[in-house]
């Protein structure tokens, strides 16, 4: 198999940004009003405890996020984004944040749309079944090859990167760009105090090509070291949300179409699923865990990370070890370990081992092992 690299990466990031005590605020007034109302009603229901900014990041470590429409999330009235009904002819919002993350990577790699020859867009929540967002994303781009949509939730991004490594060396494609265009505002429930500020809305991508085309252009990459896919069903993590709602019977409620989880028992289960598999990994590749020099792991909550980081390395990992962009994006889904190596892989000298990593809903582990070149 032919060195399969990572040549450029790309970041769309919203022009909105929303903080804990913004996302407090509105939840709170809600509480009220509802807490009001079920004591004029004399409703057995039990009271609702409000939110906290303290709570949420002690919780979380997240302290803001990004929003497509923050001021439909922030209406007490609302509490979801608003987006307007889009023309079939107009490019659609997911498309839109694709193609500029991709041109941003493209960029990086020092090519042109013309250059690539396949598009995989890797998301947890698509807004259509089809036509593929890939395919659009595709055409807007001109780009003469194929494109086709995934989704293995919070794992999409490196399991895209899989699929693509795999078409690069098995001659499908040349070049493949691994879009990521996460709307996860979309999906959550803004009046559910466990999880009402957990994600955050972004796009990356990743341009990937065989390592000779790399280095004929003398540009920066990461060679795919090694890539390590798992997954274990569990209902700890789930969206219902789908076509055939409308057909249910009796319906289901609007709150059980967006995400809902078990918090304590994803972290029991998810932390010691993905430090086995790294650590797996690691031994495979003959690399010990000193010789790993930076994580970029799935942002979805600080504790898990710095936990799965402690059991990989034996010990508690530095900043610059396992880089942290949840504070500012919150979860962005299969965006979130993507955002943190575009933000922190620069730096990193010719010879460096990095570690893309992310984890999720499925459950689903996806693991790929990089080496600095150039």
């Amino acid at each position: 198999m032919s060195n399969v690299v990572i040549s450029g990466s790309g970041l769309f990031v919203p022009g909105e940004s929303v903080s804990n005590d913004q996302l407090v605020e509105t939840f709170n007034q809600w509480v009220a009003q509802e807490n009001q109302s079920r004591a004029e009603a004399a409703s057995e229901l039990p009271e609702l405890s409000p939110s906290g900014s303290e709570f949420i990041f002690k919780a979380s470590g997240i302290e803001s996020r990004y929003l497509m429409d923050a001021k439909g999330v922030l209406s007490v009235d609302r509490m979801r984004p608003q987006f307007e009904n889009r023309d079939n002819q107009q490019l659609s919002i997911q498309a839109e944040m694709g193609v500029k993350a991709a041109l941003e990577a493209l960029e990086q790699a020092g090519l042109k749309p013309e250059d690539v020859d396949a598009v995989i867009v890797a998301c947890s929540n698509l807004q259509r079944a089809y036509p593929a967002i890939a395919i659009e994303i595709q055409s807007e781009l001109s780009i003469d090859g194929y494109a086709y949509d995934m989704n293995v939730a919070c794992s999409s991004a490196t399991f895209g990167i899989q699929a693509a490594r795999d078409a690069i060396a098995n001659g499908s494609a040349d070049r493949v760009l691994v879009i990521n265009p996460e709307i996860c505002s979309a999906h959550l429930n803004f009046r559910d105090r466990d999880s009402h500020f957990i994600f955050g809305d972004a796009c990356t991508a990743v341009l990937l090509e065989s390592e000779a085309q790399a280095i004929e252009r003398k540009v920066p990459h990461w060679k795919i070291l090694d890539i390590s896919l798992k997954t274990n069903f569990s209902n700890n993590i789930r969206n219902n949300a789908g076509y055939l709602n409308p057909c249910e019977e009796p319906p289901r409620s609007q709150n059980d179409r967006l995400f809902i989880q078990q918090g304590r028992k994803v972290f029991k289960d998810v932390v010691p699923m993905v430090a086995a598999m790294i650590g797996a990994q690691l031994e495979k590749n003959s690399i010990e865990s000193e010789g790993l020099n930076r994580m970029w792991l799935h942002q979805a909550n600080i504790n898990m990370n710095n936990l799965i980081a402690k059991k990989v390395l034996g010990r508690e990992a530095s900043k610059q070890e396992a880089p942290v962009i949840l504070n500012e994006f919150a979860n962005t889904s299969s965006a979130g370990s993507v955002i943190a190596f575009h933000r922190h892989n620069s730096d990193l000298p010719t010879g460096s081992v990095g570690l893309l990593c992310s984890f999720g809903a499925g459950y689903s582990v996806g693991s790929v092992l990089l080496s600095r070149s150039m």
